[in-house]
């Protein structure tokens, strides 16, 4: 039987600004990866998490989550930038997406400054295949 119940769907313009140029978002570029969405807290408020955003890989989990200089983790080893906004449905846990690891970032079109998932310093350091403008 055909349901006539109503769906939504909820988008949001994707907002790639941050990427300097093409290089290193070739087809088959970007690595797979698996996000723990309780460590997102905060940074979903309209339901979606940004592109940009730099993750890190949590050593007892091996899912990926913001990278925070002050964490004893893995959080506090930069893997790389979210690739593409994901959206987050309410309840989730996982959700999986695309890590951007080598090519040309504009540091100043970012989507977070401060906190986590932020980019500083340590990270500009430790991301040796990302040049930043």
């Amino acid at each position: 039987m055909t349901s006539l119940n109503v769906k939504r769907w909820d988008a949001q313009s994707e907002n790639r600004s941050w990427l300097r140029g093409p290089h290193g978002t070739e087809p088959g570029a970007n690595a797979n990866i698996t996000l723990d969405i309780p460590t997102f807290a905060g940074l979903h408020p309209n339901g979606f998490i940004p592109s940009g955003i730099v993750v890190s890989r949590d050593v007892a989990t091996q899912k990926f989550v913001p990278y925070d200089p002050a964490g004893l983790d893995g959080s506090e080893v930069p893997a790389g930038f979210l690739f593409g906004s994901l959206s987050v449905a309410e309840g989730a846990t996982v959700v999986g997406g695309a890590l951007f690891d080598h090519g040309y970032v504009n540091a100043d079109r970012l989507p977070l400054s401060e906190g986590k998932g932020a980019l500083d310093e340590a990270a500009r350091t430790a991301l040796t295949h990302i040049i930043f403008d």
